[in-house]
C-alpha cells in the first residue's frame, strides 16, 4: 500500500479541486463529503465488529484498503486496476501479487462509475458488491456477471414513484432527468408505467451534468409556465443544485417535487434558502436501519486514532473550518493556494459542538447499506472457512481452500449467501438471481420546523409492490394539508364525459354532457352508458330513472276536459231524445222520419259514448275496441244522415201522383241505406280484426324520456280504409243534402243536413294533417276531439232547430201553420 502521507497529499489535492469544481456537495456551507465519509465509517465500524465478534470469523482478522475515487469516473477505474494488480501505477492484465489479498471490492457509490467498474471486474468474475448504484442495468448478469448490491435495483424504485404519484391521482405530470443512464432509464419506465394507466407528461427534460446557463434558463421557463404540479426529478442532489438555486432566486413556489433516492434525504439541499421551494417534497428513500453503537463510534474519531485512516484528519478540518500543518512533501501535492485565513487545528476540539444531522442515526440508509455489504462478505468468508466436504456448494458438496480461492468461487459464495442482520432479526439479507436484494424504500416528506429548516419525515413506506401511505401526516409546500392538484383537465363531473382536444393528449379534455338517454356516475367517465328502453335519465344524468308513463288519462288537464264535453253532449243528446219521445206526436218530429231521427239519435249517443274508450288507460280490450267501435258507430251514424238526406229528396220529388219515386217511400229503402252502409264498415272491420288486429304497445321510442301506453293500429292501411269509407259515405250525404237545400217546407231539413256534414266533413278533413303531426296522448285527444266536434255538429245542426220549434216556437209546430204557409 503507498505511504501514508504521500495518499494525504493526493487527497489534500483533490479536495481541493473539487472544491473549485461545480459538481459539488454543499453541507452547512463546507464542501466535505460527510455523507461518504460515513459511508466508509459504516464499514470500518462493521469490519471492527466482525473481528471483535465470537460467533463470526472467531479466529480471522478481516482488512481493508480504501481508495477514494473523488467523484470522478477515471479515478474509479484507476482504482479498480490498483485493487487488481497491486501496484501504485494501474496497469491492465496485469497482476503483480503472489497470492490475492483482496477478497470483494465494496464501491462505488455512483451507478455511473459501478458500471466501468463493473464491466472490467466481470472479465476476471472478480466480486463486487455496491451500496448505492441502482441503475436497473446492473441487474443484466450478461453484461455484469459478478456485480451485486445491497441496494434496491431503480426499476422497482421507478414503478413506486409512478405508482405514488398516481396514488396522489396527478395525471398531469413533469419529469427532470440527469443525463446519464441513471436518469434515462428510470424516466423512460415511469413515463411508460404512467401513459399505461392513463397519465400523461407535461414535459420530460434532461438536467445537464456539466453546468449550462442556457439550458437552466430554459428549463426554469418551462417549470415556470407548466400547468403541472407535480415535478418528479431523478438526479443526484449535485445536478439538482443548480436549478433548484434558480427556482430559490425566482421564488417559485407551490409545486410537489417528487424525489427519487438520489436526493430524497440528502443534506446538501436540505439548505434554509432552499425549504420555501423544497417543503412538501415528498419521495423514495432506501429503507433505514439500525447500527447499535456506531453513534459512539462517530463520537471516537480523532485524528490521532487510527493512524493510517487518513480522512479522519479531512472529515477534522472540515468539521472545525481548521488545517493541520503539512510537511513540504505535502505542499508539494497539495493545492498551491493558501488561505492565511483559516486557523490551524490543534486536535483538543471537541466533535459535540459539530453539526447534530451528523449523529442522526435515524438516517442511516446507504451507509445500512454498506454496513450490510461488508456483513454480506464476513457471512461468506466465514461459510468459506467454516466448510467440510459435504457442505459445500459446489459440485458433489465441495469446498474451496480459504487460502487459495478464485475471485469467481467467492463470488459464488457470496451470490448464495443468506443470513439475518443480528441488529435486526427479521431482517433476512440475500440476493437475488440478478444481484439485487430485495426492494425496500421508506417514503420520505419534506416538512418545514420552527426555525425554517427542512426535516425529513417518514410517511409511509413501499414494500413487495405495494404502497403504504399515511396521507394524514404529510405537509405540502406552503404548509398545505390538502394534496395538491395537478392535471391537464379537471375530471369530468357525474353526467358530464370526456372529449379530448384535438391534438393534444389524452389528459387534456373537454367535459361534455352525456347524449339523451345515457348517463354517467363517477368522474373522469370517457363513455357515457345508455340506459336500459324503459328507463331514462335524471335531470343530473346520473343515474337511470323510470321513463314517466304517459296516456290520456283521466286525471290530466286534457282528459278531465273532454270527459266534461262528452258528459254535456250526452246530456244535451238525452235532452234531445227526451224532446222527441215526449213530441213524437207534433209535426216538427212526424214530419222527417220519426223512426231514421231516434236511429240517429241512439247513433249520436253512440259516438259521444265512444269518446270514453279512447280516455284513461289503454287496455287489450279497448285497444281492439276503439277503432272498429268508432268505424262502426260513426258510419251508422253517417248512414243515417245519407237515409234521412236522400228521403227528403224523395219525398219531395214524389209530390206527383205518376212519379216512379213514390214507390220508394216507407221504411224499406232507409232501412235498407242504414244496413248495408253499415254492413260494409262492419266487414271493413273484421277483416282488419282478423288480418291485423290493433294491440296494446308501449312506445319507447317517439316521445323522448317518455313511454307512451298506445294502441298499435296493426294496419294503417286498415285505419285508413276505414276511416275514407266514412268519408265517402259524408261526402255523398253532403252532396245530396246541398242539392235539397232549397226544397220548400218549413219542416224540410234537407238545409240543416248540409250544414251539419259540412262541419263534419270539415273537422274530418282538418283532423287528418293534425293527426299525422301529434304524438302520444295529444294524439289521442284530438281524435276524442274530432269525435266529439263532428257528433255535436250532427246533434245541434239537424235537432236543436227542431227543439227550438218544439219548446219556444209551439205555434209553428202545427199542421195549420205549415199548410197556410205553403198556399
Amino acid at each position: 500500500m503507498p505511504s501514508i502521507e504521500k495518499d494525504y497529499g493526493f487527497l489534500r489535492k483533490c479536495f481541493e479541486e473539487m472544491k473549485e469544481g461545480a459538481r459539488v456537495e454543499n453541507f452547512e456551507g463546507s464542501e466535505f463529503r460527510y455523507v461518504a465519509f460515513v459511508y466508509e465509517q459504516a464499514m470500518i465500524f462493521a469490519i471492527e465488529e466482525v473481528n471483535q465478534s465470537y460467533d463470526l470469523l472467531p479466529n480471522f482478522t478481516l482488512g481493508y484498503q480504501i481508495y477514494d475515487s473523488c467523484y470522478a469516473l477515471a479515478k474509479s477505474l484507476e482504482g479498480t486496476f490498483w485493487l487488481l494488480n497491486g501496484q501504485e501505477n494501474s496497469f491492465p492484465n496485469y497482476f503483480c501479487r503472489l497470492r490475492s489479498q483482496n477478497s470483494v471490492i465494496i464501491g462505488d457509490s455512483s451507478s455511473e462509475r459501478v458500471i466501468a467498474m463493473a464491466r472490467i471486474l466481470g472479465l476476471t468474475r472478480y466480486p463486487q458488491i455496491s451500496y448505492a448504484a441502482s441503475v436497473s442495468t446492473l441487474s443484466d448478469k450478461v453484461q455484469f456477471p459478478s456485480f451485486l448490491r445491497t441496494m434496491s435495483s431503480d426499476t422497482f424504485q421507478s414503478a413506486g414513484l409512478a405508482q405514488m404519484m398516481l396514488y396522489f391521482g396527478w395525471s398531469w405530470v413533469g419529469i427532470l432527468a440527469s443525463d446519464n443512464e441513471y436518469g434515462e432509464v428510470g424516466s423512460q419506465v415511469i413515463r411508460e408505467i404512467l401513459v399505461k394507466q392513463g397519465a400523461c407528461l407535461a414535459f420530460q427534460e434532461i438536467l445537464p451534468a456539466i453546468y449550462s446557463k442556457s439550458k437552466i434558463t430554459y428549463l426554469l421557463n418551462v417549470i415556470k409556465t407548466t400547468l403541472a404540479n407535480a415535478i418528479m426529478i431523478l438526479a443526484s442532489d449535485a445536478i439538482m443544485n443548480p436549478i433548484i438555486s434558480e427556482l430559490s432566486n425566482h421564488n417559485i413556489r407551490g409545486k410537489a417535487w417528487v424525489a427519487s433516492e438520489a436526493w430524497s434525504t440528502h443534506l446538501s439541499l436540505s439548505r434554509k434558502d432552499f425549504a420555501p421551494i423544497l417543503q412538501g417534497t415528498v419521495g423514495f428513500a432506501v429503507s433505514s436501519g439500525v447500527i447499535p453503537g456506531f453513534k459512539e463510534h462517530l463520537s471516537n474519531i480523532h485524528p490521532s486514532k487510527r493512524g493510517n485512516d487518513i480522512y479522519n484528519k479531512l472529515f477534522w478540518e472540515a468539521a472545525f473550518q481548521c488545517r493541520f500543518p503539512v510537511s513540504e512533501d505535502d505542499s508539494l501535492t497539495a493545492s498551491n493556494k493558501s488561505d492565511t485565513t483559516i486557523k490551524t487545528c490543534s486536535g483538543m476540539e471537541k466533535l459535540e459542538t459539530v453539526f447534530a444531522s451528523f449523529f442522526d442515526m435515524n438516517n442511516l440508509r446507504q451507509a445500512y447499506n454498506a454496513y450490510k455489504s461488508l456483513y454480506a462478505v464476513a457471512h461468506t468468508i466465514h461459510n468459506l472457512v467454516s466448510c467440510t466436504n459435504t457442505s459445500g456448494t459446489f459440485v458433489s458438496g465441495s469446498c474451496v481452500p480459504y487460502l487459495n480461492y478464485k475471485p469467481w468461487q467467492l463470488f459464488h459464495l457470496i451470490k448464495n449467501v443468506r443470513f439475518h442482520m443480528k441488529n435486526s432479526p427479521d431482517e433476512e439479507v440475500y440476493f437475488d438471481k440478478n444481484g439485487d436484494t430485495p426492494a425496500s424504500y421508506d417514503i420520505m416528506n419534506w416538512q418545514m420546523d420552527s426555525n425554517g429548516s427542512i426535516k425529513f419525515v417518514k410517511v409511509g413506506m413501499y414494500k413487495n409492490g405495494e404502497l403504504f401511505i399515511n396521507k394524514s401526516i404529510i405537509v405540502w409546500n406552503g404548509g398545505q394539508i390538502q394534496i395538491p392538484v395537478s392535471v391537464c383537465s379537471k375530471s369530468c363531473t357525474v353526467g358530464y364525459r370526456k372529449a379530448t382536444r384535438q391534438g393534444q393528449p389524452a389528459c387534456c379534455f373537454d367535459c361534455i354532457p352525456c347524449s339523451e338517454g345515457e348517463v354517467s356516475n363517477g368522474t373522469g367517465i370517457t363513455d357515457c352508458l345508455k340506459c336500459p328502453d324503459e328507463l331514462w335519465p335524471n335531470s343530473r344524468r346520473d343515474k337511470c330513472i323510470r321513463k314517466t308513463v304517459e296516456f290520456l288519462a283521466y286525471e290530466d288537464s286534457l282528459g278531465s276536459v273532454l270527459t266534461s264535453a262528452t258528459t254535456v253532449l250526452i246530456l244535451l243528446n238525452s235532452f234531445v231524445c227526451i224532446t222527441f219521445v215526449k213530441f213524437h206526436h207534433t209535426p216538427v218530429v212526424r214530419a222527417n222520419n220519426r223512426k231514421l231521427s231516434y236511429i240517429l239519435l241512439f247513433a249520436l249517443m253512440l259516438c259521444f259514448l265512444c269518446a270514453f274508450i279512447f280516455i284513461g288507460q289503454p287496455g287489450n280490450v279497448t285497444c281492439i275496441l276503439r277503432q272498429t267501435m268508432f268505424g262502426i258507430i260513426f258510419t251508422l251514424c253517417v248512414s243515417c244522415v245519407l237515409a234521412k238526406t236522400i228521403m227528403v229528396v224523395i219525398v219531395f220529388k214524389a209530390t206527383n201522383p205518376h212519379s216512379n219515386l213514390r214507390k220508394w217511400l216507407g221504411y224499406k229503402l232507409p232501412s235498407g241505406i242504414i244496413f248495408f252502409g253499415t254492413l260494409i264498415q262492419f266487414v271493413i272491420c273484421i277483416i282488419w280484426l282478423i288480418c291485423f288486429p290493433p294491440s296494446l304497445e308501449h312506445n319507447l321510442k317517439t316521445i323522448t324520456g317518455k313511454i307512451l301506453i298506445e294502441c298499435n293500429d296493426g294496419s294503417l292501411f286498415a285505419f285508413w280504409c276505414m276511416l275514407g269509407y266514412i268519408g265517402i259515405l259524408a261526402s255523398v250525404s253532403l252532396v245530396v243534402a246541398f242539392l235539397a237545400r232549397k226544397l220548400p217546407d218549413d219542416f224540410n231539413e234537407a238545409k240543416f243536413i248540409c250544414f251539419s256534414m259540412l262541419v263534419f266533413v270539415s273537422v274530418w278533413l282538418s283532423f287528418i294533417p293534425a293527426y299525422l303531426s301529434t304524438k302520444g296522448k295529444y294524439m289521442v285527444a284530438l281524435e276524442v276531439f274530432a269525435i266529439l266536434s263532428s257528433s255535436a255538429g250532427l246533434e245541434v245542426c239537424i235537432f236543436i232547430p227542431k227543439c227550438y220549434i218544439i219548446i219556444f216556437r209551439p205555434d209553428l209546430n202545427t199542421r195549420k201553420t205549415n199548410v197556410s204557409k205553403q198556399t
